[in-house]
């Protein structure tokens, strides 16, 4: 099969509007109002696919949406899910020759805590050969955001020195791969010691290449980490965490070094609903940088939040080709729950013992 969705098959297909079931929240503030429902989903629609899905994938984006404390949430009703794989139930007109039966993986904005979804076939891509449906659901919003992160905006090359932030997390894996497959020496950071054997069976990373995050001692702990290295500095960094771990970071990348920053981690706290009080006193702290010293420094921050390529078909498209021409390994997922699981599962990807990827898997 290709992976540009260029496939032979039916056309066309005539369907009913169908049952669904959806996880829907009715307003964001709280992990809790996250409820189990059943809905009407209609014919697909010009240009678009209806698949019934087998993978969910679970993204931090996810809570922090059901929190309340996403810019890009949804106002009113709406179900949490960026990434998902299923099988090709129907086809709308213009769809193009999309045959019923095959098995994708797609993106979408919000929508996928769903055991069917409708989706403009542009946001599909083939299931990889011999990739389950988790892997499938655990690519593509954590591989574009660990591909453009490395490539769009870092312009990682041969024999940099690159840090991952929460290395052993869905994203990080991704990007201690791609980083590894461009020549480039990586430092991966975590935030327990019982993931230290994952980045070094699944990374092939030495010990003196992982930190165990201690937050008081985190510029030492990278000193120590650059000097095993033989390195001066960071030439990139991919950084998810912010807070206290921001500056540190930022102060030890060489001249002409990048900080791409995506996420603000330390921003998440562990309840249902947000401490309001802690999040701002958070916020009121968080670092501030001079822009004219930034010029003397030579140094760049890179922010993004890749909901924006919602939009931009056309960046999508770049940008998976980008990655698949790295040929990445299978994603590696860490832990599945049932569909009818999902509040289980987002407590315990909220708790940051996880691993990988977390998926949901639906009956099929």
């Amino acid at each position: 099969m290709q992976e540009d969705l260029r496939l032979t098959g039916a056309g066309e297909d005539l369907v009913f509007a169908m049952r669904r079931q959806i996880w829907l929240c009715p307003q964001a503030g709280s992990l809790d109002r996250l409820k189990l429902q059943e809905d009407e989903l209609a014919p697909p629609g010009p240009g678009e696919a209806q698949i019934e899905l087998r993978s969910a994938g679970l993204n931090f984006a996810d809570i922090f949406a059901l929190q309340g404390l996403y810019s890009a949430t949804p106002q009113g009703p709406f179900t949490p899910g960026l990434e998902f794989s299923g099988v090709v139930r129907a086809v709308g007109r213009g769809a193009g020759p999309l045959k019923k039966g095959a098995a994708v993986m797609g993106v979408t904005r919000f929508g996928g805590y769903a055991t069917h979804l409708n989706i403009d076939v542009r946001y599909l891509r083939l299931l990889p050969r011999g990739w389950s449906f988790a892997q499938g659901a655990a690519l593509l919003a954590q591989g574009f955001t660990a591909a453009y992160a490395l490539l769009d905006l870092g312009n990682c090359q041969k024999g940099q020195v690159v840090l991952v932030h929460s290395a052993a997390g869905g994203v990080g894996l991704i990007a201690l791969d791609l980083a590894a497959r461009l020549g480039a020496r990586c430092i991966a950071t975590i935030g327990s010691a019982s993931k230290v054997e994952l980045l070094q069976k699944r990374a092939g990373l030495a010990s003196h290449q992982i930190i165990i995050r201690d937050a008081k001692n985190f510029g030492r702990q990278l000193d120590g980490a650059l000097q095993s290295m033989n390195a001066a500095g960071l030439d990139l960094a991919l950084d998810s965490l912010g807070g206290e771990y921001f500056r540190p970071l930022y102060d030890r990348l060489n001249a002409g070094g990048r900080h791409t920053l995506f996420g603000w981690a330390t921003m998440m706290g562990r309840g249902a609903r947000p401490n309001y009080a802690a999040v701002a006193w958070r916020y009121l702290r968080r670092p501030r940088l001079d822009p004219i010293e930034m010029i003397s420094a030579n140094k760049s921050l890179l922010a993004f939040n890749l909901i924006w390529m919602w939009e931009r078909i056309d960046q999508f498209q770049n940008l998976y080709s980008k990655l698949m021409a790295l040929k990445p390994q299978a994603p590696y997922v860490g832990r599945s729950f049932p569909f009818a699981a999902a509040p289980q599962a987002l407590r315990y990807f909220q708790s940051g013992q996880s691993s990988g990827k977390i998926t949901l898997e639906m009956p099929g």
